[in-house]
């Protein structure tokens, strides 16, 4: 059996309970030793056969899960965040199918969940905005054209880039000309949730000199949006005229 586990942004313990109990069972851990903290293979027994697939080719790693497969061990690909976001876990998925190798994901806690809690952020505030868009810039990896930075900034919703802090300067420039204004609260996260994790708060305008100023040229993320700032308006759910399910308000 193959497990897909999301490790989590960083922090050791923000994986969650069901990826943490895997990890105990395994018989063989894949993990991608560029992004996820090694600390986790803290978890593993004494007797797990552990990979680090980051000079590791598909290939490789499917040749791993098919003869642990044979030999009825259990393989954990333990991936960052949660491996349905910029993860490359569809193609090895689609893999194992063809070999009738049973498997199973488990969520993970993504970077852009630790990123608002690094900035105690909500991205949904009323009034201001009910979207978030993930997204990245192109670069050896192409992005489709219709969904281009300057095309999503034209709808001024929450967002985050992700893979892109060695862009700043022209992901600033294309926000901008997207339909963000130059004061548009942003901010950079280092490493979010690691223990050296560092957060940089700016404006779209002065966002590639905080970068530099800070040395933030990778794993980094960048959140951009007037959810960071200081205007919105109160919420529905907890507004004692507002009548719901649950409660009955002042409004009849």
């Amino acid at each position: 059996m193959v497990y897909f586990v999301g490790a989590g942004p960083g922090a050791v313990d923000l994986i969650t309970v069901r990826g943490a109990e895997l990890l105990k069972k395994a018989d063989v851990i894949i993990y991608a030793g560029s992004l996820v903290n090694p600390e986790l293979l803290n978890y593993a027994k004494k007797e797990c056969i552990i990979y680090n697939s980051a000079s590791m080719t598909l290939e490789e790693v499917m040749n791993i899960m098919e003869e642990s497969h044979k030999n009825n061990q259990i393989v954990v690909r333990l991936h960052t965040g949660d491996m349905s976001i910029y993860g490359a876990v569809r193609e090895q998925s689609d893999i194992l199918k063809s070999k009738n190798i049973p498997f199973e994901s488990v969520a993970g806690v993504s970077s852009f969940l630790g990123a608002a809690a690094a900035l105690n952020a909500e991205y949904t505030l009323p009034s201001i905005s009910q979207t978030v868009i993930l997204t990245r810039m192109a670069g050896r990896t192409p992005v489709p054209e219709k969904e281009n930075i300057r095309l999503l900034a034209s709808h001024q919703a929450s967002m985050v880039i992700f893979l892109s802090s060695s862009m700043l300067k022209s992901l600033s420039e294309e926000l901008i000309a997207g339909g963000y204004s130059k004061d548009t609260p942003c901010a950079i996260i280092y490493k979010v949730t690691w223990e050296d994790e560092l957060k940089v708060v700016t404006t779209l305008e002065n966002l590639e000199k905080a970068g530099r100023e800070n040395n933030i040229s990778k794993t980094a993320l960048v959140l951009a949006g007037d959810f960071l700032g200081d205007e919105y308006e109160r919420s529905k759910l907890y507004d004692g005229t507002f009548s719901h399910e649950f409660r009955k308000g002042t409004d009849g």
